[in-house]
């Protein structure tokens, strides 16, 4: 869990003692745990959620931490860990510039130390200032071929040292593999779920067949153009007009006269 993740950052009791913390050896252990936690979330939905989550519980200087996703030339944003994330996203768009906005367009890491007087967004700046956010750390993110963005937002100026810096471009990292992974899951799952559904379609549409061949002394040709007729006549996928037919004995209306 993201809060037993922030636990192990801290510097670990040892009878009765504390072992200070290294930070080569602080971001390998950060490295491991975050792997372990997005890859095991689950659907693409979950997966984005925990990353936000693991962004404030794991990067000291972050307040606050959303996604910008970049689907069908139109930025959204899935999830976020509070509602003035909403706000300060909403001012990215009204104003049309924004470290996040950027970090999307140029796919490079954006960092503003406090954006109330930073020149390069002179509107959203000082909007975002007295909203309440003044560090921004924007990192560009790639998920199974969209482009977006994870932002980290953090109350106070000057907020993501070094170490926090490191830590979000790992998160990132990790985010994009994790997502794509989710995205493969899901796909497969989808793809074995339709192929359980052309397989009991299939099956259907054959014992439909077989019970008109052997009622109606006609071949297979003719049986599945039967169907197929009184699918078109009736407005009605083909495989939900076998069904009927399978359950009932009904044979299916096609809107032409039997031929004697």
């Amino acid at each position: 869990m993201p809060g037993e993740h922030r636990a192990a950052n801290k510097a670990r009791e040892i009878e009765g003692g504390f072992v200070d913390s290294d930070p080569t050896s602080e971001l390998a252990a950060d490295f491991s745990e975050t792997a372990r936690i997005l890859f095991a979330a689950g659907s693409v939905i979950d997966t984005l959620a925990q990353v936000v989550e693991l962004a404030v519980t794991t990067i000291d200087g972050c307040d606050f931490a959303g996604l910008f996703l970049l689907e069908k030339e139109v930025v959204t944003s899935p999830v976020h860990t509070d509602p003035i994330v909403d706000q300060i996203d909403a001012l990215q768009h009204e104003t049309g510039e924004g470290p996040c906005l950027d970090a999307i367009a140029d796919r490079l890491i954006f960092y503003a130390d406090d954006v109330a007087d930073d020149s390069r967004w002179p509107r959203f700046g000082p909007q975002a200032s007295a909203a309440g956010i003044r560090s921004v750390l924007a990192l560009p993110l790639t998920t199974n071929g969209s482009l977006g963005a994870l932002n980290l937002y953090a109350r106070y100026p000057a907020a993501f040292g070094v170490v926090d810096r490191a830590k979000g471009v790992i998160l990132a990292s990790l985010a994009g593999l994790a997502v794509a992974a989710a995205h493969s899951h899901e796909d497969e799952e989808l793809r074995a779920a339709n192929l359980n559904v052309a397989l009991a379609s299939r099956e259907v549409i054959g014992q439909a067949q077989g019970i008109l061949m052997e009622r109606e002394r006609i071949s297979a040709a003719q049986a599945f153009d039967v169907l197929r007729r009184a699918s078109q006549h009736l407005n009605r996928k083909l495989r939900d007009v076998a069904q009927d037919f399978v359950d009932t004995g009904d044979r299916p209306e096609t809107g032409r006269p039997r031929s004697s």
